[in-house]
């Protein structure tokens, strides 16, 4: 029996528009929220492609002045950080909003509002750093915002804040995003759906809300550091006064090599969907792509310096990391043959997702053996800043992450509008595509050999080097029209369309056991699963999946969603605070001139209220047992008694920062002070989040609404209280008791 009906509703007629736009304002559906995250990264990939056109028509000819050397500068930063931040996550992160919870059998992400907060930060970020254009100029120290260039000695523009603090939102959004990801994946799998049975798509997000989770506080605390640099005058990234620019570089890279697997792992994802559904077989070796992204997960945090063999960090450091740029090549290019073995024997359908599919693996290909080439040393340093470097890059975020996007589009369309696209127009910008994307950037493959430097708005008249930029060029121009064809393509087809039924392809998994689009609660029941091909064994229960072969049994436990979400939470916030405490290390491993640890601070006097912020954790945890055995005056009691410890520790705080103030020592003052003042403020804040917490807590307990049924809220709230705790004994340790100094 089908798991939903297959009717399909009528649309409301008497719908006002403004009705139907404040529904799509005010939703926390978590369909409409990916279409949302899709048609805005489809308007900026609109705004970024046009920056892209800009700069290839300035360099179609040597000695060009179609734009001025500043305002190519802005276009490649502009166009950097939109491709980037507002373009590939926030696509990737729609289609694995729209489809997550469908696939694993779930009515909703974990947290509905939190994950329309997390979309709401992505326009909000993306405003704020296109208002930049409104106060003179855009950002121009590139999308990587390298110091000192991005330092104020450097950079007046206030151009360069808004950068920053569009960034951090938009941050936020994504960490958030991921962590309902994260969640929704571990605690709203359907029954029997074990963690080795969910799609692959699945397992992919699920790897990138890992990675997003762990890298993107890397980036939010060197925005943090420069922007504290920026506007009140410390000097973490200012090598006149001390600071390191290199220091940024390596902050900016820990995260921005996982960000290359944030990028591709959902786009891994896509791939290991199509290809099996068009090759009419099971995908080969489930087991092995699956852990072999978790491989990449963790090798990714240890490659992060092979952009940085130019610096100089010494040959040890240059070796260690290219021997991990050569091992994370070796999970990644297996997958190829998984892939390949797949599609061996099959029935093969080529449509215009099969298609892109099999282009995905034939380009990625080249963008993976120009990464490996990177690994070794010397040929990094000869490349590293020539067109080589941009043309590696666009192999694998166009001809892997965007191929794989347009694989998923073509697959999914019917899933999300009840609509086919057009076949034809799909073929026509699939080759328009392939064509624009070898023209374009195996010219800068050779380009790069010969010599061109990339980041430079022009060239000299060099023999060969006008016509290739002339076929790069060219090459754009059929991109862009390839693009046209496809939103053309999305047009005709939502208004005139095949009508796609619940399940055109005869695919694999739950999003096609619903009708086409899914109705708001996804599923009229919970469809029980019982191999990694539900709909197959569904359709076909005499050679079902699960009679000739047997996946893990789901045990049925599920964890706590709330707990789950604060240890998501803290994981990232632990981050943050390391690379805050690396910078402390950093600056203060030698004394120098100025106010030191030793000479500034009273060690007895914040020992004392430390003392009072470590028994709060023990009153709370009494607190959490009175609430266990419904004792509300207990726990009332208890959560009073840490609230006022809380407030004691911050009290003390306050009165060390008023001492320090009045002998002059401010966050300008030297390293030491930049850095305390960072890393304690830090600390304060989350400490008053956590009482602001407490505190609500603990009004809904005086009006009886806090009771024993909520015992896994006040857990949650738990762990958050009880590492900021454990991160101020790490901060003592280092910054008063001089451990690591």
């Amino acid at each position: 029996m089908p798991l939903v009906k297959t009717s399909e509703t009528a649309p409301d007629e008497a719908t006002p528009a403004y009705e139907t736009l404040l529904s799509w304002v005010s939703t926390v559906d978590h369909k409409r929220i990916g279409i949302l995250y899709i048609c805005t990264a489809t308007f900026f990939l609109a705004v970024g492609g046009l920056e892209a056109m800009l700069m290839r028509f300035q360099l179609l000819l040597p000695r060009n002045d179609f734009i001025s050397p500043d305002f190519f500068n802005q276009m490649f930063t502009m166009h950097g950080t939109t491709m980037v931040f507002l373009v590939g996550m926030p696509v990737l992160v729609g289609f694995a909003n729209y489809f997550v919870p469908l696939m694993i059998g779930a009515r909703d992400v974990a947290f509905p509002r939190l994950n329309a907060m997390s979309y709401w930060m992505l326009p909000m970020g993306g405003i704020l750093l296109y208002f930049s254009f409104f106060t003179g100029k855009a950002p121009d120290a590139g999308w990587f915002s390298y110091a000192p260039l991005s330092t104020k000695p450097y950079n007046l523009m206030v151009a360069q804040d808004y950068w920053i603090i569009g960034l951090l939102c938009l941050g936020v959004g994504s960490v958030a995003s991921s962590i309902n990801i994260f969640v929704t994946v571990l605690s709203l799998r359907a029954p029997g759906m074990s963690l080795q049975r969910v799609p692959l798509f699945v397992w992919m997000s699920f790897m990138m809300a890992i990675l997003t989770i762990l890298a993107l506080p890397a980036l939010n605390a060197a925005l943090a550091m420069l922007l504290i640099d920026r506007w009140l005058g410390a000097a973490f990234f200012e090598p006149a006064r001390g600071g390191s620019a290199v220091l940024w570089q390596h902050f900016f890279w820990v995260f921005g090599h996982p960000e290359v697997y944030i990028l591709i792992l959902p786009a891994f994802g896509m791939i290991s969907e199509v290809i099996p559904v068009f090759s009419r077989k099971p995908i080969y070796g489930y087991s092995f792509v699956a852990v072999s992204s978790a491989v990449i997960v963790l090798l990714s945090y240890g490659v992060w310096a092979h952009h940085m063999f130019a610096v100089g960090l010494g040959m040890g450091a240059d070796i260690f990391f290219a021997i991990g740029s050569l091992l994370i090549a070796l999970p990644t290019g297996v997958k190829i043959f998984n892939w390949t073995a797949t599609m061996w024997g099959g029935s093969i359908r080529l449509t215009t997702a099969m298609l892109f599919a099999v282009a995905f693996l034939l380009e990625f290909v080249i963008g993976g053996l120009s990464g490996v080439m990177f690994a070794a040393v010397p040929i990094d340093w000869q490349l590293t800043d020539s067109y080589f470097v941009v043309a590696h890059f666009h192999y694998v975020l166009i001809g892997g992450t965007v191929f794989g996007v347009f694989a998923a589009t073509f697959y999914w369309f019917p899933k999300m509008t009840g609509r086919m696209l057009s076949e034809k127009l799909g073929k026509w910008q699939f080759w328009l595509w392939v064509c624009g994307l070898n023209a374009t950037f195996m010219s800068q493959h050779l380009l790069g050999v010969m010599g061109m430097t990339r980041r430079v708005y022009t060239y000299d008249a060099n023999p060969g080097w006008m016509a290739l930029n002339i076929i790069a060029t060219l090459g754009a121009v059929l991109m862009a029209g390839g693009t046209l064809i496809l939103l053309w393509n999305i047009w005709i087809s939502l208004r005139n369309g095949e009508v796609a039924g619940n399940n055109p392809w005869n695919a694999f998994t739950l999003e096609w056991a619903t009708t086409s689009p899914p109705p708001v609660e996804n599923f009229e029941t919970i469809p029980e699963v019982k191999s990694r091909r539900p709909v197959w064994d569904m359709d076909q229960p005499e050679h079902a999946d699960w009679k000739v072969e047997k996946s893990p049994r789901d045990s049925g436990r599920r964890p706590d969603k709330m707990t789950s979400c604060a240890w998501a939470f803290i994981a990232s916030e632990g981050v943050f605070f390391l690379l805050l405490l690396v910078s402390y290390v950093v600056f203060n491993a030698r004394a120098g001139e100025g106010p030191t640890s030793s000479s500034a601070l009273d060690v007895t006097r914040t020992g004392a209220f430390t003392f009072c912020l470590l028994a709060s954790s023990v009153t709370f945890w009494f607190a959490e047992l009175a609430l266990k055995a419904g004792k509300q005056a207990h726990f009332r009691r208890w959560l009073t008694l840490t609230i006022a410890l809380g407030f004691v520790f911050i009290a003390g705080q306050a009165w060390e920062y008023i001492g320090l103030l009045r002998s002059d020592i401010t966050i300008d003052v030297n390293l030491f002070a930049a850095t305390f003042f960072t890393v304690t403020g830090f600390h304060g804040m989350h400490v008053i989040a956590g009482l602001i917490t407490l505190s609500i807590v603990l009004t809904l307990a005086y009006k009886n609404v806090f009771t024993q049924d909520r015992t896994n809220v006040l857990r949650a709230v738990g762990v958050y209280w009880h590492f900021v705790d454990v991160v101020w004994i790490i901060v003592f340790s280092i910054v008063y008791l001089g451990y690591l100094q």
